[in-house]
């Protein structure tokens, strides 16, 4: 069996869209070893409620995770690192990085639930895409 791509996924804070694409990477597919990282991380902060509802709504519960500081150890250990969403990140050289420029539903006049499960159902379908150009 191949090895798994190592992918890190990086948002501003590790409590929101990082999370998310970590465990819906994990509920999607076992071609991908998915982790995550925040660029500006609260040490002992909590995952955002609606975000962990939401990934619990399609079978990826989150399971005791707390927000981890992005750091170039992190990023050199990654085949690939994904910035979801806005977050200001310099890579080491040598880390391939993806920007994905997530939809914010807030701006529609979308809030709540139904905002974190358009951005839960972007990442997935932008997980699958991945998945299917790692081949």
């Amino acid at each position: 069996m191949p090895e798994s791509t190592r992918v890190l996924f990086v948002c501003v804070s590790n409590r929101g869209k990082s999370v998310m694409a970590e465990y819906l990477t994990s509920a999607i597919t076992d071609r991908i070893t998915a982790s995550s990282a925040g660029a500006s991380a609260k040490i002992g902060g909590q995952v955002n409620e609606l975000s962990a509802q939401v990934l619990a709504e399609v079978g990826a519960p989150v399971i005791d995770h707390r927000p981890r500081q992005l750091t170039d150890e992190l990023m050199q250990a990654a085949d690939l690192m994904v910035v979801v969403g806005p977050a200001e990140v310099t890579a080491p050289l040598g880390t391939d990085v993806e920007v994905w420029s997530t939809g914010e539903p807030s701006d529609r006049g979308i809030d709540g639930i139904e905002r974190m499960r358009l951005i839960r159902d972007d990442i997935a379908d932008r997980i699958r895409s991945l998945v299917q150009r790692l081949g």
